[in-house]
């Protein structure tokens, strides 16, 4: 018959098995911590690489005239979580496609207005890069150079990885409140009217606008912001959609999935060219009815409509 065992010997027991325990999270911690650090150096070390990359391209005076541009935290980030630093590594990739795959023309970057200014402009091509090339361009081309800030739908964050991307290289949802507070702020907005309905909208489509939100006119009447349109000719071309399979954008949680002819909307190397006009001033209420804002958000979108059919005549070709 087996022998009972003492108390004293089963505390001492738990004891051990409670020292070996703690050795295992212990050790655990320090493998842990040995092989985070290599991590973490390796991503420092493409950090950097990217970013001279990006300074390699575009100038290294970039970094000195954009020294101070950006008030940040201790932890290098704004109130939205924009690090300057980081949106000049992320920028390399994008700045080498601006300059060598989409080989972009800008027309008007010199109209931009200092101070608060709300960017309205186009949007096609499945996947946005009609907007990294507006930001690029006014990194790279607008004197003094702007960072400027993106709405972006309210699914796009809830993305793998995207979320905290976005904040970092300074993309927001675009709610009316983070509208406002960066209008106050004095930053550079770049707002898309036409939402899902304009990046998503089939090849027959092309280069015709689709309805306009009246959100970003509200928001400029208020906080007394000018206005520049600007057109994006190429984009259209990048990825032309021949279908949008609703079931299957329902099933994957996407507001749409437009096909390309090759499916997936990889990107042609198009040409892109854009076009800013002149700022634009707008007086009145906020909160006056939608007939009345109605009237003053169709003088934006026609004004994007000519220079969409003024670049589309001056083109010679699709891709070049």
């Amino acid at each position: 018959m087996p022998h009972a065992l003492s108390a004293t010997t089963v505390t001492s027991r738990k004891r051990q098995a409670t020292k070996g325990d703690r050795s295992r999270v212990v050790g655990s911690r320090q493998w842990l911590t040995h092989t985070a650090r290599p991590v973490s150096g390796f991503r420092e070390l493409v950090k950097e690489g990217l970013r001279n990359w990006t300074l390699a391209m575009a100038g290294d005076d970039l970094d000195r005239r954009l020294a101070g541009s950006r008030p940040q935290n201790e932890y290098g980030v704004d109130p939205f979580g924009f690090s300057l630093d980081y949106a000049l590594s992320a920028i390399g990739p994008f700045l080498w496609l601006y300059k060598n795959y989409f080989r972009v023309e800008t027309f008007g970057v010199d109209k931009v207005p200092s101070g608060r200014v709300l960017l309205i402009s186009n949007h096609s091509g499945q996947l946005p890069f009609d907007a990294a090339m507006i930001g690029v361009a006014m990194l790279t081309q607008a004197q003094p150079p702007r960072t400027i800030r993106s709405m972006v739908e309210k699914w796009v964050p809830t993305l793998p990885w995207v979320s905290t991307f976005m904040a970092r290289v300074g993309q927001i949802v675009g709610t009316p409140e983070n509208c406002r507070r960066l209008l106050e702020r004095d930053e550079t907005i770049l707002v898309f009217p036409e939402g899902i309905k304009g990046i998503a909208k089939l090849y027959p489509q092309r280069y015709q606008l689709q309805e306009f939100g009246m959100g970003f006119m509200r928001l400029a009447l208020e906080t007394n912001t000018p206005i520049v349109p600007v057109a994006v000719v190429g984009a259209e071309e990048q990825a032309p959609a021949i279908m949008n399979i609703k079931p299957l954008a329902k099933l994957v949680g996407f507001p749409v999935m437009p096909m390309t002819p090759w499916g997936v909307p990889f990107p042609l190397p198009v040409k892109y060219r854009l076009y800013f006009g002149d700022p634009l001033f707008f007086t009145g209420r906020s909160d006056d009815d939608d007939a009345e804002l109605e009237k003053k958000v169709k003088v934006v979108k026609a004004s994007i409509q000519t220079m969409l059919e003024q670049g589309l005549k001056e083109r010679k070709a699709v891709f070049w």
